[in-house]
């Protein structure tokens, strides 16, 4: 009778287990935070695929000319964004559209760049590789290259038991290396898990950050993903709808991805175009600098209402979302064997 039993509790469990999410033992999933949205079945984590895509990474065999990473626009020490131009630079120092944003817990979110042209993660890398003003190459030749290039086809050969490198192969290991990078260290964080208090200043501007702020930037994620006009006026160089270009649809007109606050201390400057250099001006944005249009977000219709002394108190708090073990993590940096035979 007990072996009975327990066949069928191992059935039930085999039946349920179809209907319980399951990640690999090297994601961790933050304590109260949501299920993330990457399919890890597709793409199992493996610690020697996370290696290659970190190298991958900061290789600049991506681009056409070798010199361009994708760690050239996004900087471990930026939360992965990069802080020396309001756009970002790539090939042949051409000047991009956009400011680089901070890759940063991306299993959660379901759409990538600014408009959300991207919508997975494996594909996201594709990108910026073939983009004329970013690394300006093809996959084709960048096999080609990483073929001959040590470490390459030895690392692909640990990962995969053999040594054939693929396109996929190349996104899938980039992917991976950018799903292990996830920030949940802040004070923020010590303070939910009640090991930690904020002061009466950051007390004060939790506070008033969930009263104006938490309806786009949500908990824990400090983003809800979604796109949305935040009021900034239409930049005469660039003429950037944002969304709209890549629906065609007007409604979305001037709608951008809202992007997670966590290391927003090191991400600067702000914005799609970078045209805020300090979170300063970013909430003065919001108090007195709104443009009114069909498309703004609805809780922006009259503006924030914010004194000079809260405006401090709430940067206080966004100082509480900052990393420092994440932005100084030697896993995420350079890596030291990136060296090759030219």
């Amino acid at each position: 009778m007990r072996y009975v039993k327990i066949i069928s509790f191992l059935s039930i469990a085999c039946i349920l287990g179809s209907f319980v999410p399951k990640f690999d033992e090297l994601f961790k999933v933050p304590v109260n935070w949501p299920q993330p949205k990457y399919a890890f079945e597709r793409n199992p984590l493996d610690s020697s695929k996370i290696k290659l895509g970190r190298l991958l990474f900061y290789s600049g065999l991506l681009s056409r000319t070798n010199k361009i990473s994708c760690a050239s626009c996004h900087s471990p020490y930026a939360s992965f964004a990069h802080t020396d131009h309001a756009l970002s630079h790539g090939i042949d120092d051409k000047i991009g559209n956009r400011n680089a944003p901070a890759l940063v817990n991306l299993a959660w979110s379901n759409s990538f760049m600014w408009d959300g042209a991207i919508n997975h993660l494996d594909m996201q890398a594709l990108f910026p590789i073939t983009h004329p003003l970013e690394m300006d190459e093809n996959i084709q030749r960048v096999i080609q290259k990483l073929q001959i290039h040590k470490p390459f086809p030895k690392l692909f050969y640990t990962a995969y038991n053999d040594s054939t490198i693929t396109g996929e192969r190349v996104l899938k290991c980039i992917s991976q290396f950018m799903l292990s990078l996830v920030s949940a260290e802040s004070k923020y964080d010590s303070v939910m898990r009640h090991s930690a208090e904020f002061t009466a200043q950051e007390k004060n501007g939790y506070r008033l950050f969930k009263l104006h702020c938490s309806s786009c930037h949500t908990e824990p994620l400090f983003t809800n993903y979604s796109f949305q006009n935040n009021g900034l006026p239409l930049d005469t160089m660039l003429k950037d709808l944002g969304r709209m270009k890549v629906t065609h649809d007007g409604n979305d007109s001037l709608k951008f991805k809202v992007p997670t606050l966590r290391n927003i201390e090191y991400t600067y400057p702000y914005m799609h175009d970078g045209r805020f250099k300090n979170l300063p001006q970013v909430l003065l944005h919001y108090v007195t600098g709104i443009t009114k249009s069909s498309t703004l977000a609805a809780q922006l219709k009259n503006g924030i209402p914010l004194s000079p002394n809260e405006r401090v108190d709430i940067t206080a708090f966004l100082l509480c979302l900052s990393d420092k073990k994440f932005i100084f993590n030697p896993s995420n940096a350079y890596p030291k064997e990136l060296l090759y035979d030219k």
